[in-house]
Protein backbone atom coordinates (compact mmCIF):
# COMPACT_ATOMS: atom_id res chain seq x y z
CA UNK A 1 0.00 0.00 0.00
CA UNK A 2 1.52 3.61 -0.97
CA UNK A 3 1.51 5.99 1.85
CA UNK A 4 0.26 9.47 1.43
CA UNK A 5 2.78 11.85 0.50
CA UNK A 6 4.63 14.24 3.04
CA UNK A 7 4.30 18.26 3.32
CA UNK A 8 7.96 19.61 2.12
CA UNK A 9 9.93 20.42 5.16
CA UNK A 10 9.76 24.40 4.89
CA UNK A 11 6.53 24.82 3.37
CA UNK A 12 5.08 28.39 2.97
CA UNK A 13 1.45 28.36 4.39
CA UNK A 14 -1.71 31.11 5.24
CA UNK A 15 -3.24 30.93 8.38
CA UNK A 16 -6.76 32.03 8.15
CA UNK A 17 -9.64 33.67 10.79
CA UNK A 18 -12.82 32.09 10.33
CA UNK A 19 -15.46 34.88 11.26
CA UNK A 20 -15.14 38.01 9.25
CA UNK A 21 -12.83 36.36 7.01
CA UNK A 22 -13.48 33.27 6.06
CA UNK A 23 -17.23 33.38 6.46
CA UNK A 24 -19.53 36.11 7.32
CA UNK A 25 -19.40 37.05 10.64
CA UNK A 26 -22.49 35.73 12.88
CA UNK A 27 -21.23 36.12 16.28
CA UNK A 28 -21.22 32.46 18.10
CA UNK A 29 -23.29 30.81 15.24
CA UNK A 30 -23.02 27.25 14.91
CA UNK A 31 -25.81 26.45 13.12
CA UNK A 32 -24.13 24.79 9.59
CA UNK A 33 -27.49 26.51 7.92
CA UNK A 34 -26.50 30.24 8.69
CA UNK A 35 -22.97 29.64 7.56
CA UNK A 36 -21.83 31.97 4.17
CA UNK A 37 -18.53 31.96 2.68
CA UNK A 38 -17.04 35.36 2.85
CA UNK A 39 -16.71 37.65 -0.39
CA UNK A 40 -14.24 36.48 -2.32
CA UNK A 41 -13.10 33.42 -0.32
CA UNK A 42 -13.43 30.85 -2.84
CA UNK A 43 -11.29 32.35 -5.46
CA UNK A 44 -8.85 33.73 -1.95
CA UNK A 45 -8.28 29.81 -1.65
CA UNK A 46 -8.05 28.34 -5.02
CA UNK A 47 -5.41 31.62 -6.49
CA UNK A 48 -3.39 30.78 -3.18
CA UNK A 49 -3.13 26.76 -3.28
CA UNK A 50 -2.31 27.28 -6.53
CA UNK A 51 0.94 29.39 -5.72
CA UNK A 52 1.45 26.37 -3.60
CA UNK A 53 0.75 27.76 0.13
CA UNK A 54 -0.93 25.63 2.54
CA UNK A 55 -4.09 26.94 4.07
CA UNK A 56 -4.98 26.53 7.83
CA UNK A 57 -8.35 28.28 9.45
CA UNK A 58 -7.31 29.02 13.05
CA UNK A 59 -10.00 30.35 15.33
CA UNK A 60 -11.13 31.54 18.59
CA UNK A 61 -14.07 30.18 19.99
CA UNK A 62 -14.90 31.50 23.22
CA UNK A 63 -18.39 30.50 22.50
CA UNK A 64 -17.28 26.93 24.02
CA UNK A 65 -15.83 28.07 27.21
CA UNK A 66 -18.58 30.85 27.65
CA UNK A 67 -21.21 27.64 27.70
CA UNK A 68 -22.74 29.43 24.51
CA UNK A 69 -22.50 25.60 22.67
CA UNK A 70 -20.31 22.63 23.15
CA UNK A 71 -16.87 21.59 22.11
CA UNK A 72 -18.81 18.93 19.49
CA UNK A 73 -20.36 21.39 17.95
CA UNK A 74 -17.60 23.32 15.96
CA UNK A 75 -17.07 19.19 13.65
CA UNK A 76 -20.29 20.16 11.83
CA UNK A 77 -19.09 23.82 11.01
CA UNK A 78 -16.23 22.85 10.21
CA UNK A 79 -17.78 20.28 7.63
CA UNK A 80 -20.23 22.55 6.37
CA UNK A 81 -17.08 24.70 5.53
CA UNK A 82 -14.79 22.67 3.99
CA UNK A 83 -18.76 21.39 1.65
CA UNK A 84 -18.65 24.94 0.53
CA UNK A 85 -15.51 25.69 -0.28
CA UNK A 86 -15.13 22.48 -2.26
CA UNK A 87 -18.42 23.07 -4.22
CA UNK A 88 -16.31 26.38 -5.18
CA UNK A 89 -12.86 24.33 -6.45
CA UNK A 90 -11.26 25.35 -2.78
CA UNK A 91 -9.96 23.58 -0.05
CA UNK A 92 -8.69 24.09 3.84
CA UNK A 93 -5.59 21.84 4.95
CA UNK A 94 -6.90 22.02 8.49
CA UNK A 95 -9.02 23.68 11.44
CA UNK A 96 -7.73 24.81 14.75
CA UNK A 97 -10.09 25.95 17.46
CA UNK A 98 -9.13 27.57 20.75
CA UNK A 99 -12.24 27.03 23.26
CA UNK A 100 -10.83 28.63 26.15
CA UNK A 101 -11.61 31.89 27.73
CA UNK A 102 -10.41 33.48 30.80
CA UNK A 103 -13.51 34.79 31.58
CA UNK A 104 -15.61 31.65 30.72
CA UNK A 105 -18.50 30.06 32.48
CA UNK A 106 -17.43 26.68 31.78
CA UNK A 107 -14.67 25.54 34.54
CA UNK A 108 -12.67 22.96 31.59
CA UNK A 109 -12.41 25.39 29.31
CA UNK A 110 -12.37 28.77 31.94
CA UNK A 111 -8.54 30.04 32.06
CA UNK A 112 -5.64 31.52 30.13
CA UNK A 113 -4.11 29.30 27.36
CA UNK A 114 -1.04 29.98 24.43
CA UNK A 115 -3.68 29.18 21.76
CA UNK A 116 -6.20 31.84 21.91
CA UNK A 117 -5.22 34.87 19.75
CA UNK A 118 -3.41 37.41 19.97
CA UNK A 119 -1.44 34.35 21.88
CA UNK A 120 0.43 32.27 18.95
CA UNK A 121 -0.37 28.92 20.21
CA UNK A 122 -2.35 27.33 17.37
CA UNK A 123 -0.32 28.64 14.30
CA UNK A 124 2.52 27.31 15.68
CA UNK A 125 1.27 24.25 16.85
CA UNK A 126 0.29 23.84 13.24
CA UNK A 127 3.19 24.84 11.56
CA UNK A 128 4.74 22.04 13.36
CA UNK A 129 2.67 19.32 12.70
CA UNK A 130 2.89 20.10 9.11
CA UNK A 131 6.11 21.40 9.02
CA UNK A 132 5.57 24.74 7.97
CA UNK A 133 8.16 27.68 7.49
CA UNK A 134 6.52 30.15 9.42
CA UNK A 135 9.05 33.13 8.23
CA UNK A 136 7.00 32.08 4.92
CA UNK A 137 4.14 32.30 6.36
CA UNK A 138 1.20 34.95 6.99
CA UNK A 139 -1.51 35.48 8.90
CA UNK A 140 -4.82 36.83 7.96
CA UNK A 141 -7.84 37.70 9.93
CA UNK A 142 -10.28 40.70 10.47
CA UNK A 143 -9.03 42.05 13.90
CA UNK A 144 -5.74 43.02 15.51
CA UNK A 145 -5.59 39.91 17.46
CA UNK A 146 -5.15 38.70 14.43
CA UNK A 147 -2.55 40.40 13.60
CA UNK A 148 -0.39 39.98 16.94
CA UNK A 149 -0.90 36.51 17.03
CA UNK A 150 0.63 35.79 13.05
CA UNK A 151 3.59 38.18 13.90
CA UNK A 152 4.46 36.45 17.56
CA UNK A 153 4.63 33.60 15.53
CA UNK A 154 6.13 34.78 12.78
CA UNK A 155 4.50 35.60 9.68
CA UNK A 156 3.60 38.50 7.53
CA UNK A 157 0.42 39.90 8.23
CA UNK A 158 -3.01 41.34 6.16
CA UNK A 159 -5.96 42.81 7.89
CA UNK A 160 -9.05 42.67 5.87
CA UNK A 161 -10.73 45.52 6.88
CA UNK A 162 -14.22 44.43 6.78
CA UNK A 163 -15.79 46.31 10.19
CA UNK A 164 -14.84 43.55 12.49
CA UNK A 165 -12.12 45.62 14.44
CA UNK A 166 -13.48 47.57 16.84
CA UNK A 167 -11.26 48.44 19.44
CA UNK A 168 -8.14 49.37 17.27
CA UNK A 169 -6.04 49.30 20.14
CA UNK A 170 -2.39 49.40 19.20
CA UNK A 171 0.98 48.04 20.33
CA UNK A 172 3.67 45.49 19.49
CA UNK A 173 3.37 43.02 17.11
CA UNK A 174 -0.28 44.62 16.47
CA UNK A 175 0.93 46.78 12.78
CA UNK A 176 -0.42 44.48 10.23
CA UNK A 177 1.90 44.42 6.07
CA UNK A 178 -1.29 45.27 4.36
CA UNK A 179 -4.47 46.28 4.87
CA UNK A 180 -7.38 45.78 2.46
CA UNK A 181 -10.92 45.17 2.05
CA UNK A 182 -11.58 41.11 1.28
CA UNK A 183 -10.46 37.91 1.33
CA UNK A 184 -9.15 38.26 -2.47
CA UNK A 185 -7.69 41.18 -2.11
CA UNK A 186 -5.43 39.78 0.97
CA UNK A 187 -4.72 36.82 -1.36
CA UNK A 188 -3.39 39.51 -4.37
CA UNK A 189 -1.52 40.97 -1.45
CA UNK A 190 0.22 37.73 -0.70
CA UNK A 191 1.14 36.61 -4.09
CA UNK A 192 2.59 39.80 -4.69
CA UNK A 193 4.86 40.01 -2.01
CA UNK A 194 5.63 36.56 -1.08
Amino acid sequence: MKTPAQPAAGASAVFLDKDGTLVQNVPYNVDPARIRLAPGAAEALRMLADAGFRLFVVSNQSGVARGYFGEEALGPVEARIREMLSAEGARVDAFAWCPHHPQGTVAAYARACDCRKPAPGMITALAAAHGIDLSRSWMVGDILDDVEAGRRAGCRTVLVDSGGETEWVPGAHREPDHVVGDLAAAARAILAHS
